[in-house]
């Protein structure tokens, strides 16, 4: 198994502001402004699978639709701005539909933050994202389609949540890349992005038994990394893309 010493040093050397050019959040680092931050975070972990530099291209293009301005964009938003705009499994009217429910929610409530902070208080089986996903799928008017269920899976299916988990990092961690916006959690209450490349590294380094790539691993991964901080356990996922790195190195 990896040390404590020989992980500190991988999240060390790799969370970096030089980090962010190559990694979706850079996309809501554009950013000044909170509620801007949170709804442009949000909406590149929808598409934060893939290759980057692809799915990086097309969170381009849909902030040109967007003219660079996430709250304005969401509160106004109407299906027909988007025109053929897709993402591999995410069609024009999948996205169309996810953007309504984010104007609804930042029209009639707090947006995001008071959604996850409801999830992160009404847990569902120790699980907060089944209280979010809940949402989008009852206010989703086709919550069938692919691309809906691929942007926003089903928490209570016990999917990973790996982009969603992602997402709550920015937001709620403090550090060079991460913006630390939201403070109704800890970060020592992150869980860890898990996606097949975190979970083979993660068996490599023996940190990670279960051999399914499910929210149960997730919990796994995130609990033997708090053994080796537990106010900050998440750090150690810029140690997985470090220890990738020098593997291929």
């Amino acid at each position: 198994m990896i040390t404590k010493s020989e992980i500190d040093k991988l999240a060390e050397t790799y969370e970096t502001v030089d980090f962010i050019k190559d990694d979706p959040v850079r996309v809501p680092n554009k950013f000044t402004e909170k509620r801007d931050i949170e709804i442009a975070g949000f909406i590149a972990s929808l598409v934060a699978y893939g290759r980057r530099e692809v799915f990086l291209k097309k969170l381009n293009a849909l902030f040109d639709i967007a003219q660079n301005e996430p709250l304005n964009f969401i509160l106004n938003f109407e299906p027909e701005i988007l025109g053929d705009f897709n993402y591999r499994f995410g069609k024009p009217e999948d996205f169309a539909q996810i953007f309504m429910i984010l104007r609804g929610l930042y029209s009639q409530s707090g947006g995001l933050e008071e959604l996850f902070k409801y999830g992160y208080e009404n847990q569902i089986e120790n699980n907060m994202f089944i209280p979010v996903t809940d949402f989008f799928y009852s206010q989703a008017k086709e919550s069938n389609s692919q691309g809906f269920k691929f942007m926003i899976p089903d928490a209570r299916k016990g999917s990973a949540m790996k982009r969603m988990c992602m997402y709550l990092r920015w937001m709620v961690r403090k550090g060079p890349v991460d913006f630390g916006i939201w403070n109704f959690m800890n970060p020592s209450e992150l869980l860890i992005p898990l996606d097949t490349h975190v979970a083979r590294l993660s068996r490599e380094m023996g940190l990670l038994t279960r051999n399914t790539n499910d929210f149960k691993a997730v919990l796994e991964l995130t609990a033997n990394l708090r053994k080796f901080d537990p106010e900050d356990p998440v750090k150690y996922d810029f140690a997985m893309f470090g220890y990738g790195v020098n593997q291929k190195a």
